[in-house]
């Protein structure tokens, strides 16, 4: 429901001023079977993340690449993608701007959008 926005803090909880929210947006990829994971991250870091850095409004923009892990089954997916807003609407229009739909169209380079997925989320630091 739009009344209630998740939100994520980004003051430091020690300050005096109250914090200031910002909106989050994950995206879970999964790369394209016809590629391999030296060029899903390649793309990812040499393409895909100059042209979404370029979205209006978009405030921080995070990658989360997989790492082989010895000890671990992987887990699926090959990235998490963070995206950072003051608010629903500057997401929005960010989105529907010329710079937006040039990043979203770009996914298909290197990701499997069939299962790829996202969403707006709300955080919850315990610690």
């Amino acid at each position: 429901m739009r009344g209630s926005l998740p939100q994520v803090w980004a003051a430091a909880p020690d300050t005096k001023k109250p914090p200031k929210t910002m909106l989050k947006f994950v995206v879970v990829l999964y790369q394209r079977p016809d590629l391999s994971p030296d060029a899903f991250f390649a793309n990812l870091r040499n393409e895909h993340g100059p042209l979404a850095e370029r979205i209006p409004g978009l405030r921080r923009y995070v990658q989360n690449h997989v790492v082989p892990d010895p000890k671990r089954k992987h887990p699926g997916w090959d990235a998490v993608i963070e995206l950072y807003w003051d608010d629903w609407e500057s997401m929005e229009a960010g989105w529907a701007s010329p710079e937006g739909q040039a990043a979203t169209e770009h996914l298909r380079t290197l990701a499997d959008l069939s299962r790829t997925t996202w969403s707006v989320v709300q955080e919850h630091v315990r610690r």
